[in-house]
């Protein structure tokens, strides 16, 4: 494998874990948080316009490329910065535009293959699952915790002994004082009984 074909497998690998927490995140928030049916087909759909938006995405850095390499051929001076691009720079921004051209083809021929765009869909709904058993276990873990199973109770003991103090019971205490006031207030008049 070439440096260019390893860059564009590189940069399909990176592009598959963006889609996939793309997906996993419409799934988060659609399905889970909105109360929605997991519907396969619609999820394959949104993989799809997520594959092919990060292949516009690809296209559009190879043709930035195109464009600076036409700049750059026949400027000898020194650069000017990091973008500055010169005729020595015109290979390297060949190759470049080359690799996002090439991970632009593999994400297009990705989305057009129905069991890869599954497999994706797959991939995204077991790590949305994942986050979500993950974020159960630790509600059950908190809320289940007793003194004898929590390693940091002696520790924090005295935490929550000051924060009962300076909190909580001030805030019970006024919280008895407007209830007094309220049924005070809604007391019959005994001149008026």
């Amino acid at each position: 494998m070439g440096y260019t074909a390893d860059a564009v497998a590189e940069g399909v690998s990176i592009a598959s874990a963006a889609a996939r927490l793309t997906v996993r995140n419409h799934i988060l928030v659609e399905t889970i948080a909105g109360g929605s049916d997991f519907d396969r087909d619609q999820l394959s759909a949104f993989a799809r316009e997520t594959l092919l938006s990060l292949a516009q995405e690809q296209e559009e850095a190879a043709e930035r490329m195109r464009a600076l390499r036409r700049r750059a051929f026949g400027k000898f001076s020194t650069s000017g910065g990091t973008h500055d691009y010169r005729d020595r720079d015109a290979r390297n921004l060949r190759r470049r535009r080359k690799q996002y051209a090439g991970v632009a083809k593999e994400l297009r021929l990705w989305a057009d293959d129905t069991e890869r765009v599954s497999a994706l869909v797959d991939e995204a709904r077991n790590a949305a699952w994942g986050d979500v058993e993950a974020n159960l276990q630790r509600r059950l873990t908190v809320e289940g915790m007793t003194a004898d199973a929590d390693p940091d109770y002696a520790r924090m003991r005295k935490a929550r002994m000051d924060a009962l103090r300076l909190v909580d019971l001030p805030r019970l205490a006024s919280q008895a004082r407007r209830r007094r006031e309220v049924s005070i207030e809604n007391e019959p008049d005994p001149v008026d009984g």
